[in-house]
């Protein structure tokens, strides 16, 4: 059975970049989506680099730095795709820094818990529409943005820590609920 995941590419999505990005406002759709994405790795970069401060233990802080780290790898490789198609990347990012910027304002977490949520919450609804959007891209910026999207397991660790403080004190659980609700609201 074909699903959207094993379909045959048609349309533009059966052309690679030279090909696709003759057409001028096809290119500049990528650009800005390569943008909003770069913004969006090099913000989870900075969130999940603050977020390590309120880590509880240095080894629960080493795994957030692990996990910034990886999402400025991501933020690199957008930047250079960027850039190895003549566009240049703070301006393809700038449409998108104030509206990714107020998001994070206004749902900073106030504590471990929260960041953690956060995390694995924003980072789930972005991954979702951004796989739905691949589909539809040429094969060369698709393999980039799935590259870029791979599961480095960020999501379990968040997990396992959020579950295990639940497990330590179930009033926790309604909380982190009510603030993953608040997240999907502002999102």
């Amino acid at each position: 059975m074909e699903t959207p995941d094993n379909a045959t590419p048609t349309g533009i999505a059966a052309k690679d970049w030279a090909t696709a990005s003759a057409e001028p406002q096809y290119r500049a759709a990528v650009i800005d989506l390569l943008g909003a994405l770069a913004y969006g790795e090099l913000a989870a970069f900075e969130r999940l680099a603050e977020d390590a401060k309120l880590a509880p233990t240095l080894a629960d802080k080493a795994e957030l730095a692990k996990m910034a780290s990886a999402e400025f790898h991501h933020f690199e490789q957008l930047r250079g795709r960027l850039a190895a198609v003549d566009a240049e990347p703070t301006e393809a990012m700038e449409p998108f820094a104030k509206a990714l910027d107020d998001f994070h304002r206004q749902t900073a977490p106030s504590d471990w818990l929260e960041g953690l949520v956060k995390a694995y919450v924003g980072d789930s609804i972005a991954s979702d529409f951004y796989r739905e959007v691949a589909a539809r891209l040429d094969s060369d910026t698709r393999a980039l943005v799935l590259s870029v999207l791979d599961d480095t397991g960020h999501g379990n660790f968040a997990v396992e820590k959020v579950r295990a403080a639940i497990d330590a004190d179930p009033r926790v659980g309604g909380r982190l609920a009510l603030w993953a609700r608040r997240l999907m609201g502002e999102a």
